[in-house]
């Protein structure tokens, strides 16, 4: 057995002691709340599906024989008679980083309990992501109206229509479960749910607002997947 001090935990030496460490909540995670450490597991696994993704679309992008879309030209928007390229991707782009700061405000002020400004940077940054799936929505349209599928496209390989629907489609999703959770946070919030601590609907746990910071980590996420996919699909 290994030393100890009066009043520690005692606990084995060697693998015994780190299986006992890793089973007991109180060791492993102490003073780290169930819900976040979930939270960082599963972006821990999101983690790994977005990089295979990212993967597959550069093992295509590099082996394909076919030319591959100029996408420049493609996402490019006329404004007064002239394409800007990417000019809507830039503007999703500064929409979705900037909820990642209205997202910090929201956490710092429900540590702070003031519940007002709380909901106001909930909203704020639930809008914003409603901002980015919205100018998605019109990308994804203005692309299947030219043509492009997920099975072919008439700008050159095939793969590109699979990748992009793919790729952005699985982030998009992300973003719209963030937004209507967004939404419902700040709704608890509002009605003074964890200043009661009131219990959950389906868990027995009290309300706190930690869960306001476990879900600014979901959102901080979204926002970081969203950087690798501009430098990878559209800057390439």
């Amino acid at each position: 057995m290994s030393e100890s001090t009066p009043g520690a935990i005692m606990r084995p030496d060697g693998v015994e002691g780190v299986i006992a460490d890793w089973s007991s909540d109180q060791r492993a995670f102490k003073k780290v709340p169930w819900g976040k450490a979930m939270m960082w597991i599963f972006l821990l696994s999101d983690t790994f599906i977005f990089g295979c993704f990212l993967l597959s679309y550069m093992t295509v992008r590099m082996s394909t024989t076919v030319p591959w879309p100029p996408v420049s030209d493609i996402f490019a928007l006329s404004l007064g008679g002239e394409p800007i390229p990417l000019i809507l991707i830039a503007i999703m782009t500064f929409v979705l980083i900037t909820s990642s700061g209205t997202m910090v405000l929201a956490v710092n002020y429900g540590y702070r309990r003031d519940r007002a400004k709380t909901v106001l940077y909930l909203i704020i940054t639930a809008i914003f992501g409603a901002t980015f799936v919205g100018m998605q929505a019109f990308e994804w349209t203005k692309l299947i109206m030219d043509g492009v599928r997920p099975w072919g496209n008439p700008f050159g390989a095939a793969q590109f229509g699979s990748s992009f629907f793919m790729i952005t489609g699985f982030h998009g999703f992300h973003v719209s479960v963030g937004v209507l959770f967004l939404i419902l946070i700040a709704r608890k919030v509002w009605k003074g749910e964890f200043d009661n601590e009131t219990r959950g609907f389906f868990t027995s746990q009290k309300g706190r607002y930690e869960i306001v910071e476990t879900l600014g980590l979901y959102w901080h996420f979204v926002d970081l997947v969203w950087v690798f996919i501009f430098a990878f699909f559209y800057l390439w």
